[in-house]
């Protein structure tokens, strides 16, 4: 039989995971939000900042947004980092942002820009999932 302990501490555990799982989506969809949920705001401006920068310099660039696709493996790879940008790659698809014909040298690297930004993002969100399970300080 179960204690009234341990039914509490299954209950916690389990709006934890819940209250965890949101402040994943959350930063993945805004670059930092996550964070900012735990009212850790520097580390979520300076995430927003930098991953939001990254992205404006990649379409400054002329770099390109990838579509979903079954193509080339690389195309795919490239798609699964910036879809990581969240809000930011939907918001790129809905205006066409990124879906010029590369023809400056810097398009490569811009492309880039953006993929790392998306990344970054991902990485981003699940730092603060860890923090708010308690894996991380």
């Amino acid at each position: 039989m179960s204690t009234t302990k341990e039914i509490a501490a299954r209950a916690d555990a389990s709006s934890k995971s819940y209250a965890a799982s949101i402040v994943l989506i959350a930063g993945w969809l805004v670059p930092g939000l996550g964070h900012l949920l735990q009212g850790r705001w520097i580390r979520a401006v300076l995430l927003f900042v930098s991953i939001t920068s990254m992205f404006a310099l990649g379409l400054a660039m002329h770099g390109k947004i990838y579509a979903p696709n079954t193509g080339e493996l690389l195309d795919m790879l490239g798609f699964i980092g910036d879809l990581g940008n969240g809000l930011l790659y939907f918001l790129s698809a809905l205006l066409g942002w990124g879906q010029n014909i590369v023809q400056v040298v810097t398009a490569d690297y811009g492309t880039k820009f953006i993929v790392v930004a998306g990344l970054l993002n991902f990485i981003s969100a699940v730092d603060a999932h860890s923090i708010r399970l308690g894996r991380k300080q």
